[in-house]
């Protein structure tokens, strides 16, 4: 059971109590931001009394994910709010000057949140000595519409500056080092750090990053795309998104994307994301910091196996799904950071269930990193599988993971060279 004994935080902005538990220190949902619906984020202002950070926060209103068949449903199911600017933080003391790592999730920006308990960041906390921040962006339409007089778009991106910027002024307080930051992601999240690495607004705001299976770089929109979107958003939900009533917005939201996959090619391409040619954030990196990038060996199965309902043995879509939008854009970017001077290591994520009920496929490698067993008991992807032997394989890549945000090299008890264009794939985790 969950330890009920309490610790106080003294952060810049007050006071804030979190749960002392087995090996770690929890803190859940502090806010890190506030903001109207469709307005960049400001500071969340200080707190007038002891901010109690005990109980798991909510995430931003969003409809069903896309994978919930890969993954199963969030267990326990999460509260919705258009006020969900938290972070999750877990620590192994309030003391020292540690590392810290900033969890980005993923879901196709369109899903998800850090305060979810997939991503429970205590193993790393714990065996790692690392502080750990998990943050909630806004996904959806509510993150990423560019509707004139309504949305200017890439508030998602506007949150997660906001994010690093509130662990800059405030992760001291609970042991950690903000000279000394690690960003990781998954899929949209690893996206997000790509779209970060070209920002000047938010640069200088972390040190590393870790890019777990980033979708090819394109699934950013032109101006163009994003404002056609947006249009299609607004004549579906027939009133003012500003005031419009949650639910409609949801409404008109899975609309638009049924209506946009019809005429799109790409699978995995939500109806609103980051919009690369809009704003200064995003720009063509020419610099990176230290980087591990990879990706899993089946990705393609979770968006087409036994989706189209049409056989296909040789799994050919699939292949060349996990070719096209992953495997050769994480060898892209290892190119490029290469080129931009950093050291670059890179890995494939071999593990599959013995049952193989999806292959190694998306967001397969996550209960090996983050959450726990309680966490993610529902997922299908892990098919029969017990928790002693992922955790023995997820303890080996928690090493990896935090050997990289203490040294800057990924070295633990094996060997881990740096990325070369004769040896492309560094570590095969299996």
């Amino acid at each position: 059971m969950p330890s009920s004994e309490t610790v106080i935080a003294s952060t810049a902005s007050g006071k804030i109590r979190g749960l002392k538990r087995d090996g770690f220190y929890y803190f859940g949902a502090i806010p890190y931001a506030r903001a109207p619906r469709f307005e960049k984020p400001r500071p969340a202002g200080p707190f007038s009394d002891v901010f109690d950070a005990t109980a798991l926060g909510t995430v931003f209103p969003q409809p069903p994910s896309r994978l919930e068949r890969i993954m199963g449903p969030p267990l326990p199911e999460p509260e919705q709010s258009e006020d969900s600017f938290t972070v999750t933080v877990t620590t192994p003391s309030l003391t020292g000057h540690r590392p810290v790592m900033v969890w980005l999730h993923g879901g196709g920006y369109s899903s998800g949140g850090g305060s979810l308990p997939w991503y429970d960041g205590g193993a790393l906390s714990a065996e790692g000595d690392v502080v750990v921040v998990s943050v909630n962006y806004r996904v959806g339409v509510l993150g990423y519409l560019l509707l004139d007089g309504v949305s200017e778009g890439n508030l998602g991106v506007h949150d997660q500056i906001a994010a690093l910027e509130w662990v800059r002024e405030n992760i001291e307080a609970f042991g950690g080092d903000p000279d000394s930051v690690t960003v990781f992601g998954q899929s949209a999240g690893a996206h997000s750090i790509v779209n970060l690495l070209s920002s000047n607004n938010s640069r200088t705001l972390f040190h590393r990053a870790i890019l777990q299976s980033t979708p090819r770089p394109d699934l950013n929109f032109t101006q163009a795309a994003a404002i056609e979107n947006g249009e299609a958003f607004a004549r579906l939900l027939d009133g003012d998104p500003r005031t419009a009533p949650l639910s409609r917005i949801l409404d008109a939201f899975r609309s638009t994307a049924i209506e946009f996959s019809r005429r799109s090619p790409n699978v995995v391409q939500p109806p609103f994301a980051p919009i690369s040619e809009l704003d200064p954030v995003i720009r063509t990196f020419e610099t990176a910091p230290d980087v591990i990038v990879g990706y899993t060996r089946d990705e393609g199965s979770a968006f087409v196996r036994d989706v189209a309902g049409v056989p296909d043995p040789e799994r050919v879509a699939e292949k060349a799904l996990t070719q096209n939008m992953f495997a050769e854009p994480a060898m892209e970017l290892a190119d490029a950071f290469t080129a931009a001077g950093a050291s670059v290591y890179t890995y494939r994520f071999d593990w599959a269930p013995t049952d193989d009920v999806f292959g190694a496929t998306h967001c397969i490698e996550l209960p090996f990193v983050l959450g726990t067993d309680q966490s993610w008991k529902s997922s299908p992807m892990l098919g029969s599988s017990d928790w002693q032997s992922i955790d023995a394989l997820g303890r080996r890549i928690r090493r990896h993971w935090t050997s990289f945000a203490h040294t800057g090299s990924p070295d633990s008890s094996e060997t881990w060279e740096k990325y070369t264009s004769a040896q492309p794939i560094g570590i095969t985790f299996f």
